[in-house]
């Protein structure tokens, strides 16, 4: 007998919304802190966003760029783009001005849609000009003509008027007033779930971004089948995410609760105070904390109190062992879940399953999701691994993407014949089949030739009751090639020593394994990217000879 409780509900993007409208119109799409839009509301702006483009000349096909903070206004050009076909290109709010400069004009991008405003942390306008010196002197916004970027020809503000070579909202809707509805829902009909949807870049060991080209179905396909059954208690979920919706860990998760027809509670950026008190208030069912130090903030903030956060039934977490057993000890009703994903495969790939048990879900990342193949092979003969062996995970499937734009040489290298992706990520398998995330393959230390994974030292190291972040980079050594240092961030009102936490390893974990050197970090003197440590920072610091 077959899987009735299966099916396939691919889509485009903008039908998911199209349908929420249909079934909850009055029910609230997404929620700021200070402002929310309901399901008619937020078609109704992407539509007003797709009438603004077609009166631009932007047709189906092109490549148009998305610079904001989390606001109803990416949210509404997120669909609006989407609407028209067009491919949507969300930029990472985070970038400075370098780095926006070469996606702009790698992903040649024939519009770009951003905000401005006094009350916004970072002026998007301001790094715009600097990202593209020619846009400041530029005298018609619509019909730009620049060397930094030639293909783009418009930069509108959604929320700003004009200036420096950009539209403002006011002119760009009055364009949208001449444009009949009818053209938008025309354009609409025309895409097919496996046209390219969203170019997303995704920072590695590379010098520059690489961007990948996701389908409408890659896109969709996934949080549709996890947000209407598999994380669905069967009622109206209200989601928190913490993360920038310009980042695949947080796009999925907003577009699987359209799909769902719940509601996505966020905010313009992450203060576990404030993010708290939204949650509360919102009354969340479904958590998505990202990553452990996003998760350390709500947990160790003066106002966390689980009894104000009762209703929440499910969490998805990434993080060691000991901090989900944390997390499950304060929420002993929900289920905590853990997964695995990555940009190239447009999100989630495995995810924890309802039916295992805790200490389970604790220590693996899940299997794989219904129609996505992984295999786990020996990075050095290409073989599968043996049960309980570390090797890299490859995808295939649905949800992989289809390449890195404009970059053929770098797809060749991470897509092969047969369309497994080479993750670069090392996992290994359970005695019952789960997935065990070990680190990224080329975050695997060598050490006297033998091989350490950083994640397991970092994960052992934060078992200690004072470490509340731990990071592991190899730093370079005549005799055994590379020896690993760890960097620490102490729980607040904490204390430790070098020698302390060194101690700490000795004679629990391999010689080889434990840091020859410790340094201290506050909360704020990590580098990151948008989404975690970056520790080619990290390496750096040290190569450089600028610890103290």
């Amino acid at each position: 007998m077959i899987d009735l409780d299966y099916y396939c509900e691919a889509s485009t993007i903008a039908d998911l919304l199209v349908r929420g409208t249909k079934i909850h119109p009055d029910r609230d799409a997404i929620v700021f802190p200070d402002s929310r839009k309901t399901y008619s509301e937020l078609l109704q702006g992407a539509i007003q966003v797709a009438r603004g483009l077609i009166a631009l000349d932007v047709r189906p096909g092109d490549h148009v760029g998305l610079l904001s903070a989390n606001c109803t206004e990416f949210a509404e050009a997120f669909f609006g783009i989407s609407l028209l076909g067009c491919v949507v290109v969300p930029l990472n709010a985070r970038h400075k001005a370098l780095e926006l400069g070469y996606v702009i004009d790698n992903a040649q991008l024939t519009a770009l849609l951003t905000t401005a405003d006094e009350s916004e942390y970072v002026d998007f306008r301001k790094v715009l000009c600097t990202a593209l010196p020619s846009l400041g002197g530029a005298t018609d916004p619509i019909h730009l003509d620049l060397p930094e970027a030639p293909c783009l020809r418009r930069v509108v503000l959604l929320r700003g008027e004009g200036s420096d070579g950009c539209l403002g909202r006011t002119e760009f809707d009055r364009g949208a007033s001449q444009v009949d509805v009818k053209e938008v829902d025309l354009a609409r009909h025309r895409i097919c779930v496996r046209n390219t949807a969203v170019i997303i870049y995704t920072s590695g060991t590379t010098a520059n971004p690489k961007g990948c080209l996701l389908s409408h179905e890659a896109m969709t396909r996934g949080p549709t089948e996890r947000g209407r059954r598999r994380l669905s208690s069967g009622e109206h979920d209200i989601h928190w995410g913490a993360g920038p919706l310009f980042h695949i860990g947080s796009l999925a998760p907003f577009i699987g609760t359209i799909a769902a027809v719940g509601t996505y509670v966020t905010d313009t950026h992450f203060e576990p105070g404030r993010a708290l008190e939204l949650m509360s208030r919102e009354r969340v069912t479904r958590a998505w904390p990202w990553f452990p130090a996003i998760v350390q903030g709500l947990l160790d903030h003066p106002t966390f109190d689980p009894g104000k956060l009762e209703e929440l039934r499910s969490l998805i977490v990434i993080g060691p062992p000991a901090l989900v057993a944390r997390m499950q000890s304060f929420f002993p009703a929900a289920e905590i879940l853990q997964g695995c994903g990555m940009t190239e495969t447009a999100g989630i790939f495995a995810i924890s399953d309802r039916t295992e048990s805790a200490s389970l879900r604790a220590t693996t990342q899940g299997r794989a999701v219904p129609g996505i193949e992984v295999r786990i092979v020996n990075p050095d003969t290409g073989k599968d691994a043996d049960p309980g062996e570390v090797g890299e995970i490859l995808v295939r499937g649905y949800c992989v993407m289809s390449g890195y734009y404009r970059d053929p040489a770098k797809t060749a290298e991470a897509l092969d014949v047969d369309g497994w992706l080479h993750t670069g990520d090392l996992y290994s398998r359970s005695a019952e089949g789960s997935l065990i995330f070990n680190g990224r393959l080329k975050d695997m230390l060598k050490v006297g030739g033998e091989n350490v994974a950083a994640i397991e030292v970092e994960a052992f190291l934060c078992e200690h009751p004072a470490v509340k972040l731990a990071e592991v980079v190899g730093r370079p050594d005549e005799r055994l090639d590379e020896v690993p240092v760890a960097f620490i961030e102490l729980r607040p009102g904490c204390s430790a020593q070098e020698s302390e936490l060194i101690d700490f390893c000795k004679g629990r974990i391999a010689n080889y394994k434990i840091p020859r050197a410790v340094y201290f970090l506050e909360a704020d003197e990590w580098p990151m990217s948008a989404t975690k440590v970056n520790k080619r920072a990290l390496r750096a610091r040290v190569l450089a000879g600028m610890i103290k």
